[in-house]
């Protein structure tokens, strides 16, 4: 009896042993915070960006002060010319907001622009990534800093070091 239970404990034992998967933890954040070009294209990026924005900005008060003239000179109109300024002023916004759409929009100029200068940043990282995992046989990479919650990850699981040797980047 003694001899089956052992048996059992043992086959039961190296099951789980046999399921056990090989993990690792890496920040691509603190990654790509370490790769130069990739600081540049956020820096490129953040510059075009405020450029976009400051642009937008000053169009949005030409707008509000086209309203405010015409909420000043509207008794003095004619109803052919409060229509006419009205309709000046909702093409004007309706321009604004197209512009912002264009820039800032889904699959805008600041999208098209990122997929141009990040991407293939973070497709390098991620080959490289992939090769380290196929290398020291992972079962599974987990990035702590894109949005999957951990609630305690021992920090020598930490691989983003390792990563940064591999593509050539010392701390």
């Amino acid at each position: 009896m003694k001899k089956i239970l052992a048996v059992l404990v043992l086959v039961v034992a190296v099951s789980f042993q046999a399921d056990a998967q090989r993990f690792c933890i890496i920040d691509s954040k603190y990654i790509l915070d370490k790769i130069t070009e990739y600081k540049d294209a956020q820096t490129k990026l953040d510059a075009m960006s405020d450029t976009w924005q400051k642009e937008i900005d000053n169009q949005m008060m030409d707008v509000d002060r086209m309203y405010k003239t015409y909420q000043a000179e509207r008794a003095m109109l004619s109803e052919d010319a409060r229509k006419k300024r009205e309709d000046e002023i909702v093409k004007k916004e309706k321009a604004v907001k197209d512009l912002q759409k264009q820039r800032f929009g889904y699959e805008g100029d600041l999208f098209k622009e990122r997929q141009k200068l990040i991407k293939p940043i973070q497709d390098k990282v991620y080959d490289a990534v992939q090769d380290y995992a196929k290398s020291r046989a992972y079962d599974a990479v987990f990035d702590k800093a894109g949005g999957v919650t951990l609630f305690y990850a021992d920090p020598k699981l930490d691989k983003s070091d390792d990563v940064l040797k591999l593509l050539g980047i010392n701390k």
